[in-house]
């Protein structure tokens, strides 16, 4: 081959990407697969329970992770300004490999405790910085038209690991009790091997000792300010936002907290909870890539709370339905969801001001979003520690539907009046998120992806919502803009 047509670094090749191009989006999906894989995610309260721990100590650790994930949320975002995308994904994955050995070396309140801590830790450092390398690498090689499908397809091999994988947590723990512990540990280690090979791109690094962009602290403070006053003077976004924390609390505590509880009371082990988890995130899956399969003849806001209603229904009928009924209610509860997830998001995306820090805002939503989940998991706790399930899957359905009727009389009475609302989620098939949520819904435009969290960070079952305080279009946490 002559010189003249041999292929030089960074030469497009084949669909249009170059070979550094290429390599980030094969390596970023290697790293989105193992970091995500937590085999443990279907079995996490039976293996507490079996080592000795209590349904208090359970959920008070539970409790305590959504605070330290809301802690970590500010110093990991500083210090992601600072190291660079590529450093924070190293630094998470050495955390998350750690963090999964934790109740190998000490199966007690100590090691657990430790394992979430760690767990929120990783989170907090890699939340939104794959996202960010790879757009901005993809940016850097004049290939960012490809980064929606590069992060869909990633979330998608995410998905269908999970789908493959958690069937068989039953039968390894057969052989090893703490295999899935171990072999999520293995996939965290893997990540890191990823991480390491990615090559260094333009734009995706910061000189040490400084952010990429001059942002800092006192940035984020003043947004902050910001977005509080926003939130103040609008009562549309607050109300929506008040509302999505509901439907978020609701959804996070039924698919990772209340999960196994539920399981185990009608009679189904530890061998079949990964089939189950396994079968909600398919049909989660399903609702969260289809949301344009929802009629435009009711408005975004009343389709949020038809399919509220409908969660708040499918909690009340797990209290008197058998085995069977359970599981085909959790795919229902699953499918719910993923269908009222984008809904929500593109409400809030309508209802924030075009001239508010809208990173800032989703950000203060994400931590208070954590914040109730704390809350909610106390009391969660001492409803299943008493042996009182059932009365808490009622109860849960009866605030919601109190929650949602008063927000329609606000509506109704006038007192709130609608803002900058959009089209319904019907109109351009898929919801449109902000810079910040840009990797779920692109799962969606790869028509594969799923918002699962049964997405619970580690909550935990490896989706991260990748709302993660300032991750704004600066600094090295940057995503795609709002138009990409």
């Amino acid at each position: 081959m002559s010189a003249r047509t041999a292929p030089r670094p960074g030469r497009r090749t084949g669909a249009g990407l170059t070979d550094r191009a290429r390599r980030i989006v094969r390596l970023n999906y290697g790293f989105q697969l193992l970091f995500n894989l937590l085999w443990w995610m279907p079995v996490f309260y039976e293996y507490q329970k079996t080592a000795g721990l209590s349904d208090g100590q359970i959920f008070g650790i539970q409790s305590i992770y959504y605070v330290a994930f809301c802690l970590f949320e500010i110093p990991t975002g500083l210090i992601a300004d600072r190291i660079g995308a590529r450093n924070c994904l190293r630094a998470g994955a050495v955390v998350m490999t750690a963090a999964n050995l934790a109740p190998v070396l000490s199966a007690s309140y100590t090691g657990f405790l430790l394992h979430f801590l760690a767990i929120a830790l990783g989170r907090s450092l890699t939340s939104g910085a794959a996202s960010a390398y790879l757009y901005d690498g993809l940016r850097a090689e004049k290939c960012d038209a490809h980064y929606l499908s590069a992060e869909g397809t990633a979330r998608a091999l995410g998905l269908g690991a999970k789908v493959v994988c958690w069937p068989l947590v039953g039968p390894v723990m057969a052989i090893a009790h703490s295999a899935p512990y171990v072999l999520s540990a293995a996939g965290a280690a893997g990540s890191l091997v990823c991480a390491v090979a990615l090559p260094r791109a333009s734009g995706t690094e910061t000189p040490a000792g400084r952010t990429g962009t001059g942002r800092g602290g006192g940035a984020f403070l003043r947004d902050a300010g910001d977005a509080l006053r926003c939130v103040a003077s609008s009562r549309w976004l607050g109300l929506v936002m008040v509302q999505g924390v509901a439907v978020f609390t609701l959804s996070r505590i039924c698919q990772v907290n209340l999960f196994q509880p539920i399981l185990l009371d009608h009679g189904i082990g530890e061998a079949s909870s990964g089939g189950v988890l396994a079968a909600m995130t398919v049909a989660e899956a399903v609702g969260s890539a289809r949301p344009q399969w929802l009629s435009r003849r009711l408005t975004p806001v009343a389709w949020v709370s038809v399919l509220s209603l409908a969660l708040a229904g499918t909690l009340a009928a797990m209290a008197v339905g058998g085995p069977w009924t359970v599981i085909a209610l959790l795919c229902l509860f699953a499918a719910a969801t993923g269908f009222v997830y984008p809904v929500q998001r593109k409400l809030v995306n309508d209802a924030v001001p075009p001239d508010a820090p809208r990173a800032t805002l989703l950000s203060i939503e994400s931590i208070v979003d954590r914040a109730v989940c704390a809350l909610a998991a106390i009391a969660v706790g001492a409803y299943v520690s008493a042996g009182h399930l059932d009365t808490l899957l009622l109860h849960s359905a009866l605030a919601t539907a109190v929650l949602l009727g008063a927000v329609q009389l606000l509506l109704h009475s006038g007192v709130v009046k609608r803002e900058h609302a959009g089209p319904g989620p019907g109109v351009d098939g898929h919801a449109r998120v902000p810079a910040s949520r840009a990797a779920p819904t692109a799962g969606a435009d790869a028509g594969a992806g799923a918002d699962t969290d049964a997405d619970a960070d580690a909550d935990a079952d490896g989706h991260d919502r990748g709302r993660t305080v300032g991750r704004s279009t600066e600094g090295a946490r940057r995503g795609p803009p709002p138009g990409a």
